[in-house]
């Protein structure tokens, strides 16, 4: 692999960021009053302002020479293409493809893969218009108003966060509850809620095997076989995500009900598959259409747009910029819209267990830092939390702020105010507050100069903290799905540039293998070979449950 920190092109941006380290946002404005003009772009309803960061011509230039020194524009392409870019798995990563419309063609080693793909989304499209036009109806006769998506991490995390982002289009007559922590106590407060006359399970795993997922299902299929319904009932409320047709018949699913994928949609990438049988139910097929067409009108505007008009070109090089040479090692996502209350959780996953790498692709060990926490709650809960320490703790902490300009919920002037805190926050992280503009605006109260003295440098707001602001029209199906392509796109990149295999997660494993072990030995209570810490928990536990 390439030895990054030492090409040109790092090197050059190391002496960069020597000369502008120190420099300030304020007198960069001062400057340049045009910055917003020049540093600011609009693509697929989604408008990026990216002034408010510490940089210049000359460190856009320089980043973007990265980015093509490293060639992320083949690496799209391949992407793309179906090749097996996940090589650590020999799988394509193919999310992009599951946004082609039905009118384009894409053959992988063979097949063309959109006709695959449309061939199941038409399976969906009828059993939803089914469901949701009370044709599909329990054991009883009686229409579904619940429905429970059980499933984790891609399958849990996505479809929740786009049926609560798009509440405002919900199908008013059907509850939606999802179910992913192995924790007992999350399914059984979704079974104490729901009649099992009128609620459809979707067991979402694309094996059938996943521990948690499975363990889950059990429980649902045992409080449904515990009321009055019989075996022959399940087929009726219950469906399956998966490629295991045995395990899902096995298990008492009619196969004619189980949605296919394939081992080339990763988890974090599944909400455009199948996966998203949930959301299609929630909002309707138009509406999961409008979504599809969203994060490929971003996929056309990442493959095909200029690195200095690419959106999610630019969003990946600041992050590198700040956290390879500003050592900044969390990011903040700030959505300004109480329907993306899950976004930041979406994204650690896209983002984290993405990049969370410590190789590159070949295997060699990395000197630099790769992916970042991420992390972050709505505004303007987020104000009276933890933006104490954005603004003034010792961190960095680039962030994105994200708004639509229209509410779902004209409510007085409620979407006013959150607006003014939205456009407010990133004018004081840019600006700050210097120690005389505090002591001058005490002294205008009357306070006693000894006051002033002590209390001055508490009020004092180093500013210069860098902060995307992006903006769409209406927080719209379509938006969304452009929203969460660009991001999907930004975490592509700086996998590329970091020369990490940004689509397989073995990290996950080895507590997944251990946990295996130690349930075997919980349940015939003899305690294996561990360290201290971990036999003497086994030990406690194992003589607590005896009491």
């Amino acid at each position: 692999m390439r030895d990054l920190v030492n090409t040109h092109e790092w090197k050059a941006l190391q002496s960069h960021f020597e000369v502008i380290r120190d420099s300030h946002m304020r007198d960069l404005f001062t400057e340049d009053p045009d910055r917003f003009n020049k540093f600011s772009v609009s693509a697929c309803d989604v408008l990026l302002d990216y002034s408010k960061n510490r940089i210049t011509s000359e460190s856009l230039d320089l980043l973007v020479a990265l980015a093509e020194a490293c060639d992320v524009k083949a690496e799209v392409q391949r992407m793309y293409a179906g090749e097996r870019i996940n090589s650590t798995e020999d799988r394509s990563v193919l999310h992009t493809a599951l946004r082609l419309p039905k009118t384009e063609s894409l053959v992988v080693y063979g097949e063309d893969v959109v006709e695959q793909i449309h061939a199941v989304s038409d399976h969906a499209n009828a059993f939803v218009n089914k469901v949701r036009n009370k044709e599909w109806t329990g054991y009883t006769g009686k229409p579904i108003t619940d429905i429970v998506n059980i499933g984790i991490g891609g399958s849990d995390l996505g479809p929740l966060m786009v049926c609560e982002a798009l509440k405002p289009w919900q199908q008013k007559d059907l509850n939606f509850h999802f179910v992913s922590n192995v924790d007992g106590s999350h399914i059984a407060e979704v079974i104490n809620q729901v009649d099992m006359q009128t609620t459809l399970f979707i067991i979402a795993s694309k094996t059938f095997t996943t521990q948690e997922t499975l363990a889950n299902a059990r429980s649902a299929r045992s409080a449904f076989l515990t009321s009055d319904a019989a075996e022959k009932d399940i087929a009726k409320h219950f469906v399956a995500v998966s490629t295991n047709a045995e395990a899902v018949s096995a298990f008492g699913i009619d196969t004619n009900n189980m949605f296919r994928f394939w081992d080339w949609v990763g988890g974090r990438y599944s909400l455009w598959s199948s996966i998203g049988l949930s959301i299609r139910l929630s909002v309707g097929n138009e509406n999961y259409d409008a979504l599809l067409d969203g994060a490929y009108q971003m996929d056309r505007h990442f493959a095909e747009a200029d690195y200095k008009q690419n959106i999610p070109v630019l969003l990946a090089l600041l992050g590198v910029w700040y956290g390879n040479f500003f050592n900044a090692r969390s990011h903040a996502i700030e959505p300004y819209d109480q329907y993306l209350h899950r976004f930041a959780a979406y994204l650690q996953q896209l983002d984290m267990e993405s990049n969370g790498k410590r190789v590159q692709i070949d295997g060699s060990e990395i000197n630099y830092k790769t992916g970042p926490v991420i992390w972050g709650e709505p505004g303007t809960n987020g104000q009276h939390a933890f933006f104490q320490l954005i603004h003034q703790g010792t961190d960095m902490i680039p962030a994105d702020f994200i708004a639509p300009i229209k509410s779902q919920n004209a409510i007085g002037n409620h979407h006013e105010m959150l607006l003014a805190n939205f456009f407010a926050q990133t004018e004081a992280l840019m600006t700050g507050k210097t120690l005389q503009q505090a002591e001058s605006e005490l002294r205008d109260k009357g306070i006693e100069e000894a006051q002033i003295a002590a209390l001055a440098p508490h009020k004092v707001f180093e500013g210069n903290r860098p902060t995307n602001t992006i903006m769409v029209n209406e927080l719209t199906p379509k938006a969304l799905g452009s929203l969460i392509a660009m991001y999907e796109h930004k975490v592509f990149v700086q996998g590329k540039i970091w020369g990490v295999n940004s689509f397989d997660q073995w990290g996950v494993e080895l507590g997944k293998q251990l946990a295996t072990a130690i349930l075997g030995e919980m349940q015939s209570g003899k305690v294996g070979v561990h360290d201290s810490s971990t036999s003497g928990l086994l030990e406690h536990y194992l003589k607590s449950q005896s009491k």
